[in-house]
């Protein structure tokens, strides 16, 4: 936890998305209340400037120097035409508030001015779902990271559209102040504990997220940032920096479950999702969740959702439990090792 107060600068860029905006400030604001050290400010090009929604927000401050311990947030603005319009001298003051340490935070479309700044070269980063592709085309050098919520890659943190400001904003309070204030934040707003920065931003699986062990949600977000890759208990413990008895306790502990049960959950869910979603082969759903191959992710889709991956398209007339609603619904206890589900590395 911090000790010296933190400024939270908020960037007012004009046609600003208004719950872009109030969203994550409303999160550090409860943080506030609730005992954190954020000091929130607004400044913009000019005094006044108009929201997308048609408010006009007024009283806006001058850019002001920055420096390590500062948090510039940029939540998004409407955007028109075939690119953002941001001005020069906003570029600049991004330019320079990350070359002197500050962290910034872009929401939605907020990551147009990153990329307009070149701060998302070389970066892994998001933004709005309809904004993808276009972010592609314009900054070939950025990372850009479909189907999820919020990505962190050094100083520069991006999210998803809207909404997703507040699992960012939730996210970043969490760094500065731990798990148990960010739950006080999350139950003041009534919302989520939290959603992880991997979920898909249209079907977010969020079950086993509910609880405050930061160990366990340190891995949680490793294991869905890497959905496709063969992680062993030692090289996930390494990540939480305990060693894999502890992981293996804590996860067992929280979760009821191993971190590499855990792991084939998620992606088994997240394949559930997919081919509810997308025209994608089974194959390529294997593939992209991780499985070693298209029949070892029959056998065990079987075994945990009760039914065939192809039973899972729309419009299919016999959808296996687990799908759609039933997403994160158990399984009758000892199905998933009866059937020869193994927790394993890779698995």
């Amino acid at each position: 936890m911090t000790e010296d107060h933190t400024r939270v600068i908020v960037l007012v860029l004009p046609d600003v998305n208004l719950l872009d905006l109030a969203g994550p400030v409303q999160v550090f604001d409860a943080a506030t209340v609730l005992g954190a050290n954020y000091d929130i400010g607004y400044v913009a090009d000019a005094p006044r400037v108009r929201s997308a929604q048609g408010l006009l927000l007024a009283d806006l401050g001058p850019f002001p120097a920055t420096g390590p311990g500062d948090l510039v947030l940029v939540p998004g603005p409407r955007l028109r035409g075939t690119g953002p319009e941001v001005s020069g001298t906003v570029v600049d003051w991004l330019r320079a508030a990350h070359a002197g340490g500050a962290r910034i935070a872009a929401v939605c479309t907020g990551a147009a001015a990153l990329g307009e700044a070149g701060l998302l070269d070389g970066r892994r980063c998001t933004t709005h779902w309809e904004l993808l592709e276009p972010m592609r085309r314009r900054y070939p050098a950025a990372r850009v990271a479909e189907a999820v919520l919020y990505v962190h890659d050094g100083l520069v943190s991006t999210s998803a559209g809207i909404s997703a400001g507040v699992d960012l904003a939730l996210s970043l309070v969490e760094r500065d102040h731990g798990p148990v204030l960010t739950a006080a934040v999350a139950r003041q707003l009534v919302v989520y504990l939290r959603r992880d920065g991997a979920a898909e931003q249209l079907s977010p699986f969020l079950k086993y997220r509910a609880h405050l062990d930061a160990t366990v949600h340190r891995v949680q977000e490793h294991l869905a940032q890497h959905l496709d890759a063969r992680l062993s208990l030692a090289e996930l413990a390494a990540v939480a920096r305990v060693s894999p008895r502890g992981l293996s306790r804590a996860f067992t502990a929280t979760l009821g479950m191993t971190p590499l049960e855990y792991q084939q959950r998620l992606r088994l869910e997240y394949a559930a999702a997919l081919l509810g979603q997308t025209d994608l082969t089974v194959e390529a759903v294997a593939a992209r969740c991780g499985f070693r191959d298209a029949r070892h992710f029959r056998r065990l889709y079987r075994a945990r959702l009760g039914g065939s991956p192809s039973e899972a398209r729309p419009g299919t007339a016999a959808a296996p439990p687990g799908v759609g609603v039933q997403l994160g619904a158990e399984p009758p206890a000892g199905r998933v090792r009866a059937a020869g589900v193994r927790a394993e590395a890779g698995a």
